[in-house]
């Protein structure tokens, strides 16, 4: 993890499989394809997220597989331990293609939380999205003079920040903690 505890780009490709692994058991080859799948739909192509191995997690002890060419893979209790400690991992306002890998990746898994530990998670990711708002509204307190273009983009970017503060909140109280 980064020295803000969140993700870095290996803790990703972890979180993205033991996610998967915990909604049910696949073939490595069927893993390894939905787990490029989904983090290449997110941030593209990256180098940064191609060096991870599953077989790492094996050797671990986060999963067990059977024997063969294309075995089937099964999370362990210390996979979902992993996972769990992964979903608790901190955010960084999500303003870069990774930090949004990794908040999409937490709301894509969150529910493998208890509810109490999701509204935490839910509270972190509003305190990010916050964050990214105070500095957006920083930038346009001294752009006053910018060009209309950039100004109405900012008001947008800023309603957007907004909209998803408010959603999540709603899902934070619909959890009822």
């Amino acid at each position: 993890m980064f020295r803000d505890r969140s993700l870095v780009p290996a803790e990703a490709i972890r979180l993205t499989a033991l996610g998967l692994l915990a909604e049910g058991p696949r073939r490595y080859g069927d893993l390894a394809a939905a787990v490029r799948h989904f983090t290449g739909r997110i941030v593209g192509p990256s180098l940064d997220l191609m060096g991870s191995s599953l077989e790492l997690l094996r050797y671990e002890g986060l999963v067990e597989a059977e024997a063969g060419d294309d075995p089937i893979l099964r999370l362990t209790a210390a996979g979902r331990g992993a996972l769990a400690e992964l979903l608790r991992a901190g955010l960084r306002a999500p303003v870069n293609d990774l930090a949004k890998l990794g908040l999409v990746l937490k709301l894509r898994f969150l529910h493998h939380l208890p509810k109490s530990e999701q509204a935490e998670q839910i509270d972190l990711v509003v305190t990010a999205y916050a964050q990214e708002l105070a500095r957006l509204e920083d930038l346009g307190a001294n752009e006053g003079t910018a060009p209309a273009l950039f100004r109405d983009w900012l008001t947008h970017d800023i309603g957007e920040v907004k909209a998803r503060i408010a959603w999540l909140s709603r899902r934070r109280e619909a959890l009822g903690e």
